[in-house]
């Protein structure tokens, strides 16, 4: 994508409260508990309404390494999330890779375990590409 890995790591890290539910329009509600700074450590609860379900989850700020990367975990349900952001070696491109994994599958759940990974499938690639078109998209209203 275009850009560079600090204002990628800007608008994903340092302005996550922020931008997290304009990349994550399933996010309706985002809240940091507490005051301290971004970084590890913080945590954050959310209300998403996924395909018209809608869920309450508390997460924590796992890895915070500025124009590099940026991981939460969840506290109340099991799941890990990283963003990771690569310098493409070539002026004014960037590489973002999401890697989401659903910890733990919770019984009722395990005969749609192919539905729900192919969804995460499809939910990782929209976020990317979300990102990538929000980051341009500021990008060229600020040059």
């Amino acid at each position: 994508m275009k850009g560079s890995t600090e204002k990628l790591f800007r608008y994903l890290g340092d302005d996550f409260f922020e931008n997290y539910p304009k990349w994550s329009p399933e996010v309706k509600e985002l809240k940091q508990i507490g005051e301290q700074p971004m970084g590890p450590g913080v945590t954050a609860r959310q209300v998403r309404i996924d395909g018209g379900h809608r869920s309450e989850s508390k997460f924590r700020i796992t890895l915070y390494e500025p124009n590099r990367s940026l991981a939460f975990a969840g506290i109340s349900e099991p799941f890990h999330c990283t963003y990771e952001i690569q310098d493409e070696g070539r002026e004014g491109l960037v590489k973002l890779i999401f890697t989401f994994e659903l910890l733990e599958m919770k019984v009722f759940m395990r005969p749609f375990e192919s539905l729900i990974r192919i969804a995460a499938q499809h939910g990782a690639e929209r976020t990317v590409r979300n990102i990538k078109n929000l980051v341009e998209i500021d990008a060229d209203t600020v040059n």
